[in-house]
């Protein structure tokens, strides 16, 4: 990492089907190999699923489930006179997204469904009606900012 100054954001090109650009960072992290038409290929299939099973806006449905899996705290390790501490700390709009991306994906490929579209359809439909593991993941998190609230005070 550069000491002289930030590493600048590179600006994300929106998705071409729905020129979203939360759909396009989605595209890029399930992404393997650089096969793009593939992430894409799955992406589209998963939204035309999710407009047949439960009939919404396919896109509105993935950012009710980005919104519902985004952590507000985590804990970061902070070492205190040979202690380490578990600290609850705020997340950052841009990395609240980029774990709720990561969770998704994640929970996504656990699925037992038969295809990636399958079981990225129904991740999405669960994270939107707040059930599912990556909604699971962050109220684990949120659970242990809430257990090591005590440590707030060495917050930096």
């Amino acid at each position: 990492m550069s000491r002289r100054h930030r590493a600048v954001k590179r600006e994300v090109i929106p998705d071409p089907k729905f020129k979203d650009v939360v759909v396009s960072k989605f595209m890029s992290c399930l992404m393997f190999d650089g096969k793009r038409s593939l992430a894409e290929s799955i992406v589209y299939g998963a939204f035309e699923q999710i407009e047949s099973k439960s009939g919404n806006e396919p896109v509105k449905v993935f950012h009710d489930a980005l919104e519902n899996v985004r952590p507000h705290l985590e804990v970061r390790s902070r070492r205190v006179g040979g202690a380490t501490y578990q600290v609850p700390v705020e997340v950052r709009s841009d990395r609240a997204q980029a774990l709720a991306i990561r969770w998704l994906i994640d929970s996504s490929r656990k699925r037992g469904e038969r295809t990636m579209i399958g079981r990225l359809s129904a991740e999405l439909i669960d994270a939107a009606n707040n059930r599912g593991n990556a909604v699971k993941k962050r109220e684990d998190t949120h659970k242990m900012a809430e257990a090591n609230r005590a440590f707030a005070h060495y917050r930096w």
